[in-house]
């Protein structure tokens, strides 16, 4: 249960983020219509931030899929 309570909190937390990387990217998107070279880097930064927590939920989701196949494995 305290897992499970961890995890929505989790969520709800990072929920407030996505609208910092929508205006990020709209400003990035925006100078680089005007000749900026610097946006397309930012644009590379924000998607490089973005994926370790997609890649740490995945590898958490192995783990426990594992241990779960484990266990119902010796039963």
């Amino acid at each position: 249960m305290r897992k499970f309570v961890m995890l929505v909190l989790a969520i709800f937390m990072s929920l407030s983020t996505w609208a910092q990387c929508a205006m990020c990217k709209a400003t990035a998107e925006s100078g680089q219509a005007a000749g900026s070279t610097e946006a397309s880097g930012l644009n590379s930064g924000i998607l490089y931030l973005m994926v370790f927590p997609y890649l740490i939920m995945a590898a958490v989701g192995i783990a426990w899929y594992r241990s779960q196949k484990k266990k119902s494995a010796t039963l």
